[in-house]
């Protein structure tokens, strides 16, 4: 049988000069099969609660869940309903997925020299064993391809799990939600390791929209009536057992700032009371949020779970895409950040407590070297996230390395995460922090920086002990 062969350069990647190039591709050999950690994501577990889940058509695997992909088209005045996207209104959109493929081949080229584009074209290849370019005269050959194999048992979702050498890999959970799907996995017998992971936002951050819902919601779920601040303490801590009972390790949260304080008992249950007579002001929720991570940091250290926190994102900031679309349709913009006065009042309080594991992440790339290296080389609690969301490529995780390394070093950091709702590019995405890491630890042996026998251990550490390590997966 003529061995498959995908038309990838083996030296992606990695540094032109041929001694780093030589180094880096022995790095990465060393690691390139090891197993993917993926302790944050957004895949939706319904696709691994059914041994016979499919992922559907071409489009419903690579576009339509992908706010990578239809960001970039919708930049090129691309709509979303034209790829499918549905909208609130119930108002009609594309429902041909050959003819969203069609346009998305046509457009392929926009994605040149980006990390999806490069996501992509691995996943073409190393997937569904597609040798040709990906354009607009190819366009349905490779959906018939694609959709061949989509329809046989090897690639649904639980068996691309096992064939990607997933070990874990963690979900994003709404504190109100049952987490019906992880317990039909955890019964069904499959041997996947699939945990969920705490996320409190839409009753922590009193400015979400349907708050009062989604605290009727957390009533209902949680058995604990909350009609004031301590109930609304009890039924979180209530979910975050429940969680932890299901396996979680993590919570997640995010704000648009890192402000951290601490509120007296009678100045949060007036902003907990306003809120629940829906009189709460925009401060109200920047002061409540601010308290509620501090309060999140105390259970962290009673209850083990991790506390990953991001900030620096305007959400939504396309009023119009929001509206007809709904939220996570890729109109999330960065902002600058503050962290090291915003959360000193978090840090003062608990940052010295090593029973905390505090991920910090941030789309604000300039407080790398000036803040968030400095807080996690010094406090005991903090690690550093990886390069994330618009930073996850390949000069992103270099400029990473660059920044934070020196001054944290590497074992305050936690590795890498995918981060990701596609489910196809997470092996490609690994891939990508691997060789961008071997690439970086060689450049230090060429520099003599760095022993042959340190990288060698630090490069198993980036892409495999970090993750394991920072979220007590070992």
């Amino acid at each position: 049988m003529t061995q498959f062969t995908h038309p990838l350069a083996p030296d992606r990647y990695f540094d032109p000069d041929p001694t780093v190039r030589r180094l880096a591709r022995e790095l990465y050999a060393t690691v390139a099969d090891l197993p993917l950690i993926c302790p944050h994501g957004h895949v939706d577990p319904r696709l691994l609660a059914d041994e016979h889940a499919t992922f559907g058509t071409p489009a419903d695997l690579f576009i339509i869940p992908d706010h990578y992909v239809f960001r970039m088209l919708y930049s090129q005045r691309i709509g979303l309903e034209t790829l499918g996207i549905l909208r609130l209104d119930g108002e009609p959109v594309e429902v041909d997925h050959r003819k969203i493929w069609q346009l998305f081949a046509e457009n392929f080229y926009l994605f040149r020299g980006t990390p999806t584009g490069l996501w992509i074209q691995e996943e073409l290849a190393t997937i569904f064993e597609v040798t040709q370019p990906f354009n607009a005269s190819t366009a349905q050959p490779i959906y018939d391809q694609i959709a061949e194999k989509l329809a046989l048992p090897e690639f649904r979702p639980r068996r691309l799990f096992e064939r990607f050498n997933i070990e874990v890999l963690c979900t994003t959970d709404a504190a109100t939600d049952p987490l019906t799907h992880h317990q039909a996995i955890r019964s069904s017998g499959w041997t996947g390791k699939v945990l969920p992971t705490f996320r409190p936002d839409s009753v922590v951050n009193l400015d979400t929209p349907n708050w009062t819902a989604n605290i009727a919601a957390l009533s209902g779920v949680s058995g604990i009536h909350v009609h004031n601040y301590a109930t609304f303490i009890q039924a979180l801590e209530e979910r975050r057992s429940f969680f932890k009972g299901m396996g979680a390790v993590a919570t997640d949260h995010a704000a648009q700032t890192a402000y951290t304080t601490e509120l007296s008992p009678a100045a949060v249950e007036t902003i907990f009371q306003r809120a629940l007579h829906g009189t709460a002001t925009p401060q109200d929720a920047i002061t409540f949020t601010g308290h509620m991570l501090i309060e999140m940091a105390r259970m962290s250290i009673e209850d083990g779970l991790v506390m990953q926190f991001h900030s620096g994102s305007l959400r939504n900031h396309n009023r119009l895409t929001y509206e007809r679309f709904g939220r996570d349709m890729g109109g999330d913009i960065p902002i600058g950040a503050e962290f090291t006065r915003n959360l000193q009042p978090l840090l003062n309080q608990y940052g010295n407590d090593s029973r905390l594991t505090l991920i910090l992440f941030t789309l604000d790339e300039t407080t790398y070297s000036r803040e968030l290296a400095p807080l996690a080389g010094y406090y005991p609690s903090v690690k550093l996230g990886p390069p994330w969301w618009f930073f996850d490529s390949r000069y992103g995780m270099q400029r990473y390395f660059e920044s934070v390394i020196e001054t944290a070093g590497l074992y305050n950091t936690s590795g890498f995460n995918d981060d990701t709702r596609a489910f196809a590019s997470i092996p490609a995405r690994h891939d990508l922090w691997r060789r961008a890491s071997a690439n970086w630890l060689a450049g230090l042996v060429a520099r003599h920086s760095l022993s042959d026998a340190d990288a060698g251990d630090m490069i198993i550490d980036l892409a495999y002990r970090l993750p394991k390590r920072a979220y007590h997966l070992a």
